[in-house]
């Protein structure tokens, strides 16, 4: 046994080569280890060629086999062998999908492989097997090659040490930018966008012109990613961010077409890494479901000339509020950037500038070690020429020197002693034919002698002079512009701010029905049309048993609503925020939208967008009155930050309890009624304004158990009637004439008589030329007329029919629908009905 192993026995020995070492240590060098392998030598591409070292040797082993854009192609399963066999030891999936990637045009800007059969889809396909695929290099990887044989870059050994490879590829031109790049490393990941070959090429340039120009003046030039399925960029602050700091967010739409003429949206441009057929699945599978409305047909006719899908809207269908939904959802992606490279081996974020800058400093490496290689090499052939003329100018004594020599080392030998050639002169003498040493080959060598002789001067003065190196880069980098560069394809679009769900539904005039039971929905108002007073109806919502009416509003829905309860607490709401259901639904309890105590309901709702997107000035007031005849103004702009829980409106006294809301601006006429059929008459400046605490003023003095129905704020400058309805279906309208100016908290006058037949008031309301009225009875009956059919007659009269109500049934509330709101085809309805009413 050799003394250098020691015996097993010998536990001593044993011992000593036992290293003691803390597995957390051990744990955390070895996961380093595989960590920097991963990010190395897999994931992240070079900031110098943009490639990772798959792509790399995939180039480098189709150029030492010599499938080049000028061969026929190869098959992919023979270059992926090779490629695997040499110099990639990795499975043969990963290099053949990193090839197919390269020879996508949806895929890559400028793609770096000519591939022949199929490699794959916009609608995700996979490639072919690589043995019925072929393919070969494109003629701009080879400007990533071009002088590579001229030690222009340092090679490595590969993995067996058999051969050596490439650690970068020479890259005229900035392909990390170019292409783009995206992987996922241990604990970091990379996601660069493509760009416009043209752009990073001016950029280069301007970059070497101006070294300290700024990242804004090269996005002067590279004005942002350039995808190679085109669409459209949203707005420009995500690519500024993205070049100033390395990473950002840049929003990318579909390029599409609203035909409204014929009802259809054309998309022909997608997003960069959309899946087609994933998207138009997705999109069906949304119409299915509801999710969208208004789509009666998808169709994709897309082919080789480009993207082509067709979506046929329904008739009657928005197409605005169709186009935003898919936006939504389907036709605008975020892509985000992490400028995320290696540098001399360590990953970095950079910004546009600094990618530029260390690849403006590769090349000028690859041109000077270029420079000095062809340097050397024209030495060298200029030292043969110098020979070659010594001996064509003493011809005669060379060739008598040469017979006369026993052996060609003995030539040799005495060329050199004779006329100083050096080894390689000599070598290059004897070796010559005896052709070449007529006139005409020695013309050819004089003249080949002072062009090697001008291309030395030239790679001298490139070598001794930055900024003549500067100069061929630039050069070199205009020709590849003018030989490749193209188009841009993504456009740029305003940034109109992100689709809000506002923007997904229709705008359309709905009518809100809430009842005791707090259960509310909405629907079209064009659900109910227009028919003469006195008409029943038809049913407008499926109530529970014991459950009735408490409620109904007419709004727009995209009105913003302010919910006043019973309680004097307030909730701010969006009128699509309420279901939308049939006339024949129940509707949705109210507690999912309003924050509703145990008794609280809806007592009034007025539109009040304004508050939520602007400040109210002070000539605007909420005015509100209770049950028992107290009223209160306070300014709007006291409900700008209205909480999810709602905000107190006004203080209450013990039973009392808030019954109507209007708008006001400083100048109106109140009158309030009671349900005993009185009513008083003041000017709205005898409410001073109030904050949200107050309790308010006494309005009206009530007697006998009487209470007030509600609030009509009449505008004297407008014709406005005051309308009384009462519970039992009658109604009447009075001109504001017919109401004496009183001072607020008196008795008031006699508005409607309240006789068994009409029954106790039930609402008052200001109305104008061109209204209608909504009403709705407890069981559920809403009808719809105009305001105009109800006769005009004084103070104190019976009034006349305005809804026939079934035995039991009475009204519940009722609200105005402004003529604003009120179609043409509404409208003419209304004038017939009236011209009737008035035969």
């Amino acid at each position: 046994m050799s003394s250098e192993i020691p015996d097993p026995a010998d536990d001593t020995a044993l011992a000593a080569r036992v290293e003691t070492a803390r597995i957390e240590d051990e744990m955390e060098q070895s996961y380093i280890d595989y960590a920097m392998s991963v990010i190395a030598g897999r994931a992240l591409p070079d900031v110098r060629d943009g490639l990772k070292p798959v792509h790399r040797r995939i180039l480098y082993a189709m150029h030492e086999a010599g499938v080049t854009s000028r061969s026929s192609h190869r098959k992919s399963s023979s270059i992926v062998g090779e490629t695997m066999g040499d110099y990639h030891p990795h499975g043969d999936s990963a290099i053949y999908d990193s090839l197919a990637r390269m020879a996508q045009d949806f895929s890559m800007r400028n793609p770096l492989v000519d591939g022949q059969g199929n490699f794959g889809s916009v609608d995700g396909d996979p490639p072919a097997a690589m043995r019925y695929t072929e393919a070969r290099m494109a003629s701009i990887a080879e400007e990533l090659l071009n002088d590579i044989e001229k030690e222009t870059v340092d090679f490595q050994a590969n993995y067996d040490d058999r051969l050596e490879e490439p650690s970068v590829l020479p890259s005229a031109f900035p392909n990390l930018l170019v292409n783009g790049s995206s992987g996922i490393a241990v604990g970091m990941s990379t996601n660069i966008p493509p760009h416009n070959l043209g752009e990073v090429i001016d950029a280069s340039i301007h970059l070497i012109d101006n070294p300290e120009c700024t990242i804004e003046d090269l996005m002067g030039h590279v004005k942002g990613p350039d995808f190679p399925t085109g669409a459209n960029i949203v707005g420009r602050s995500g690519v500024h961010q993205a070049y100033k700091t390395g990473r950002g967010r840049v929003r990318v739409r579909a390029e599409f077409e609203v035909d409204e003429a014929e009802g259809q949206i054309i998309i022909t441009e997608l997003p960069f890494q959309s899946n087609k057929a994933r998207m138009v699945k997705r999109i069906a599978d949304d119409v299915n479901s509801g999710a969208i409305e208004g789509i009666r047909d998808l169709r994709d006719e897309s082919d080789r000339d480009g993207i082509r899908v067709v979506i046929e809207l329904k008739q009657g269908a928005m197409a605005e509020v169709v186009k935003n939904q898919l936006l939504e959802s389907h036709l605008e992606r975020t892509f985000g950037v992490i400028n995320l490279s290696l540098v001399d081996g360590t990953p970095q974020v950079l910004t546009l500038k600094e990618t530029l800058e260390h690849y403006v400093s590769h090349r000028k490496e690859v041109v000077r070690r270029r420079s000095e290689f062809d340097l050397e090499e024209a030495e060298d052939r200029a030292h043969i020429l110098e020979g070659r003329l010594i001996a064509l100018d003493n011809v005669d004594a060379v060739v008598e020197l040469i017979q006369e020599a026993d052996d060609r080392d003995h030539a040799k030998e005495e060329l050199q002693v004779a006329f100083e050639f050096s080894e390689p002169q000599v070598n290059h003498i004897v070796s010559m034919q005896l052709g070449s040493l007529t006139s005409m080959e020695t013309q050819e060598i004089e003249d080949e002698y002072e062009e090697v002789q001008a291309t030395i001067e030239r790679l001298n003065e490139i070598l001794g002079n930055e900024s003549e190196l500067l100069g061929v880069i630039k050069d070199e980098l205009r020709e590849i512009k003018d030989e490749y560069a193209d188009e841009r394809r993504t456009s740029f679009i305003a940034d109109t701010g992100t689709v809000a769900h506002a923007d997904l539904i229709p705008e359309q005039d709905v009518v809100v029905v809430l009842s005791e039971d707090d259960y509310i929905k909405r629907m079209p108002l064009a659900t109910f049309k227009a028919q003469n007073r006195g008409g029943k109806g038809i049913i407008g919502t499926d109530l529970k048993e014991e459950d009735s009416v408490s409620s109904v509003f007419v709004a727009n829905s995209h009105d913003y609503l302010l919910c006043f309860t019973n309680k004097g607490q307030i909730y701010k709401l969006r009128a699509f925020q309420i279901p939308e259901m049939s006339r024949t639904a129940r509707g949705k309890s109210a507690v999912n939208l309003l924050d509703l105590d145990d008794g609280e309901e809806l007592a009034a709702v007025v539109n009040c967008e304004e508050v939520e997107d602007e400040a109210i000035e002070g000539d605007r007031f909420l005015t509100m009155v209770t049950r028992d005849g107290y009223i209160k103004r306070t300014s709007v702009s006291e409900f700008q930050n209205i909480l999810s829980t709602g905000i107190r409106a006004l203080r209450l006294e013990d039973g009392d309890e808030l019954v109507d809301v209007e708008v006001t601006d400083g100048g109106r006429t109140l009158v309030i009624g009671t349900a005993g059929g009185m009513s008083i008459r003041f000017d709205e400046n005898e409410v001073r304004a109030m904050g949200r605490s107050a309790r308010g003023v006494r309005g009206i003095t009530l007697t006998g158990g009487d209470t007030v129905a509600g609030v009509a704020a009449v505008d004297t400058d407008r014709h406005s009637w005051v309308l009384t309805v009462t519970e039992n279906g009658y109604g009447k309208r009075s001109n504001i004439d017919e109401y004496r100016v009183q001072s607020r908290n008196g008795k008031g006058l006699i508005d409607i008589k309240t006789n068994a037949r009409n029954g106790d008031v039930c609402a008052i309301e200001t109305v104008g030329k061109g209204d209608h009225l909504v009403a709705m009875s407890n069981g559920g009956q809403i009808m719809r007329t105009p305001v105009e059919g109800i006769s005009t007659v004084g103070r104190n009269t019976m009034g006349v029919i305005v809804m026939d109500l079934d035995e039991n049934d009475s009204v519940a509330c009722l609200d105005v629908i402004p003529r604003e709101m009120i179609t043409e085809d509404i409208k003419e309805q209304s004038a017939e009905i009236t011209e009737v009413l008035e035969e």
